[in-house]
């Protein structure tokens, strides 16, 4: 009896995670995995970027989990270099390209993964694919991005623009920073960080400030300004960026704005997308209104436990476990992805920041009555050496005091608390429930009530008081 034949498109988080989970149970003869992937590397931490471009880590090696070679010694055959160009679902079949040599050829399968990832959001501005100006969603950008700083002159001057003020965008400029760059990062919104609420995302912006990291925001790019730089540069590299009424000179210009799922290849073939143009699956992965098709990553949407609706959230913490699930599904087990509640953690200089749930416009969006509270702790009792301040707000729905969300904003040991709340959340717990948790405590770790308990307390309060 002939191996069936796996084919997965997409050789990072999701999709080597499930080629490894499917070969754990069943060997080559049962189960033949072939996987395409278009760039150089596999099995890698994109989110490590920021921190080699910084130099506070090594790379491009140290942040690679699994090398093409290591997958290969486990009998899975790993082509990279190779995209996936076309896919015939009818035809059970894809057609890939290789990038070296040109050549295109159809590939049968008897099951399919599309780890396809996302797609950096690169507006049709002007000067926007100048030599200078880089993303960062893959480790080839950031080798591009490292290779580059490089190559700059150290006796010239050493100015940055960073469009964008997301996770990517914070991560970066304090990058930049850190390699001794004057850095300026301009945001549409009107405080950096999106993914908090503005109150809080200015706390952000006065800690940027604070490290010299000048902050424009409500301010759109218009252009990036070219010119040639000596007589080896004809065609001209990036010298400035415009926005608004000012042009910020730039030797280097980071895109930071975000990311779309990468599902062209999916669109074409008539797959089920979503609002936000991910992927649509059933618990298990797998691609609606198909027998054989999973996906998962970046190019999926996932379910909003809090919200009660699909949304596409980009984290590799996702991506590995929709590969653990899809490789045990195809590989002949069993198991499913019940969604998420939006948590994720980040940090600009010392400065921590976290989210888990929803904000307050999601709440609003999601036609959800809620009150909120806003608290000041610490991150250590206050006598003990080394307490930081940290910043918690909540959200609880305003009759029933479900908990919808928490944001944090603080130093040393403020980030990870979110953690609490997401398995409150994940819980579906009550602020009033929150109150009675047992958390540890002792004076070089928390207050005798732990910051995110002072808020639970707080905002059970505002429920009982507003009523219903």
């Amino acid at each position: 009896m002939a191996a069936t034949r796996l084919v997965i498109v997409g050789g990072d988080a999701a999709g080597m995670s499930a080629a490894s989970q499917a070969r754990r149970l069943k060997g080559p003869d049962e189960l033949e995995i072939t996987a395409f992937e278009r760039g150089h590397f596999t099995s890698y931490s994109a989110c490590g970027i920021p921190y080699w471009a910084g130099g506070v880590v090594d790379g491009p090696d140290a942040l690679i989990a699994r090398s093409p070679e290591e997958h290969r010694r486990r009998g899975i055959d790993l082509r990279t270099r190779t995209e996936v160009t076309e896919l015939d679902v009818a035809g059970q079949r894809v057609r890939a390209r290789d990038l070296e040599s040109g050549t295109e050829r159809w590939h049968g399968f008897d099951r399919l993964v599309l780890a396809t990832g996302a797609r950096p959001v690169r507006p049709p501005i002007e000067g926007i694919d100048a030599r200078g100006v880089y993303g960062v969603q893959t480790l080839d950008d950031g080798r591009a991005l490292v290779d580059g700083l490089a190559k700059l002159d150290p006796a010239g001057p050493r100015r940055a623009v960073v469009i964008g003020a997301g996770y990517i965008g914070v991560e970066m400029a304090e990058a930049l920073s850190l390699r001794g760059f004057e850095v300026t990062v301009v945001e549409r919104a009107e405080q950096p960080m999106a993914t908090l609420d503005p109150d809080m995302g200015a706390l952000v912006r006065e800690a940027m400030s604070g490290m010299g990291i000048e902050v424009v925001t409500g301010t759109e790019v218009t252009s990036i300004v070219t010119g040639p730089t000596g007589p080896d540069d004809p065609e001209g590299t990036v010298t400035a960026v415009a926005a608004g009424e000012r042009r910020f000179p730039a030797e280097v210009v980071v895109l930071g704005l975000g990311v779309r799922p990468e599902t062209s290849l999916a669109e074409a073939a008539g797959l089920p997308l979503g609002e936000s143009g991910g992927l649509l699956t059933d618990q298990a992965m797998r691609v609606r209104g198909q027998k054989n098709i999973w996906a998962g990553g970046d190019c999926v949407e996932v379910w909003d436990l809090v919200a009660g609706r699909s949304r596409h959230i980009a984290l590799g913490t996702h991506a590995n476990k929709h590969g653990q699930v899809i490789g045990a599904n195809v590989g002949g087990g069993y198991a499913t992805f019940p969604g998420v509640v939006g948590t994720a953690v980040s940090k600009v200089c010392d400065l921590e920041i976290a989210r888990t749930g929803l904000l307050e416009a999601q709440a609003t969006a999601a036609g959800l009555r809620f009150v909120t509270v806003t608290v000041e702790s610490t991150s250590r009792a206050g006598y003990y050496p080394g307490a930081r301040p940290m910043t918690v707000k909540m959200l609880a729905e305003r009759r029933t005091g479900r908990l919808l969300g928490v944001q944090i904003v603080g130093r040393e040991g403020a980030a990870k608390r979110v953690d609490v709340a997401a398995v409150a959340l994940t819980a579906r717990m009550t602020v009033e429930q929150m109150t009675a948790l047992d958390l540890g405590y002792a004076p070089p770790f928390s207050p005798v009530w732990d910051p995110v308990l002072v808020a639970a307390r707080k905002v059970a309060e505002a429920v009982r008081k507003a009523g219903a």
